[in-house]
């Protein structure tokens, strides 16, 4: 079993290791309907603060939105080039549904008669709902990004490429995929695909902070 386990171990971090910041995507390479799945159930099965994931995910891969994208990119080309480009749209403000809502589904598919999470639901929103606005469009914000770190982390052991990008005109994405009439406000975006042969920072040594000036054992 300790074996095994430092198999996988070792395997996750070669993987980690494996992937950086793709550039250059190769725009011939699309990705499968499975492997899209397979990394939108780990988007799904991330981590959220009281499980109650206050964001949702477009996933795009229409030519010509994407085009109308770029010019709020930065013209960054994977925007373009890459299989799919992930928009991570978090919450802008929430009220008490956003709790009764998720509430609603825990009884569903746990069985539990609503009732008896009530407690559970008015500890949630007493410490949610007093939040001034713009904290709470920053709460939302960081959840989205615990799922971008899924998707990453998926996409590198599934040897899919992948890049984080921040560097966006958020509220031209916002009028472009229609997302303010929803409540919702870009938090971050991921392209995924295949790097190109082109992209020549896929040769570049990975530089990470040392674990001696990282970590602080106390």
């Amino acid at each position: 079993m300790e074996t095994s386990t430092q198999s996988i171990t070792e395997t996750y971090l070669s993987d980690l290791r494996w992937r950086y910041a793709t550039k250059k995507f190769d725009s011939s390479k699309k990705l499968t309907e499975s492997q899209l799945s397979e990394l939108l159930d780990a988007i799904r099965l991330s981590a959220s603060s009281y499980g109650l994931q206050p964001y949702e995910v477009f996933v795009i891969s229409d030519t010509e939105i994407r085009e109308k994208m770029l010019p709020a990119c930065w013209n960054q080309s994977q925007i373009t080039d890459a299989s799919q480009v992930i928009v991570f749209a978090s919450r802008s403000d929430f009220d008490d549904s956003l709790v009764d809502n998720y509430l609603s589904h825990v009884s569903e598919v746990r069985g539990i008669p609503e009732a008896d999470l009530n407690g559970y639901g008015d500890f949630m929103k007493s410490k949610l709902n007093p939040l001034p606005k713009e904290v709470k469009a920053q709460w939302t914000a960081r959840q989205a990004y615990i799922a971008l770190g899924n998707l990453l982390s998926a996409a590198a052991a599934m040897k899919i490429d992948s890049c984080p990008m921040e560097g966006f005109e958020a509220d031209k994405l916002d009028d472009i995929l229609g997302l303010s009439a929803r409540g919702l406000q870009t938090a971050v975006i991921a392209t995924v695909g295949y790097r190109s042969e082109e992209d020549e920072t896929q040769h570049y040594k990975k530089v990470r902070t040392p674990k001696e000036r990282l970590f602080t054992h106390i």
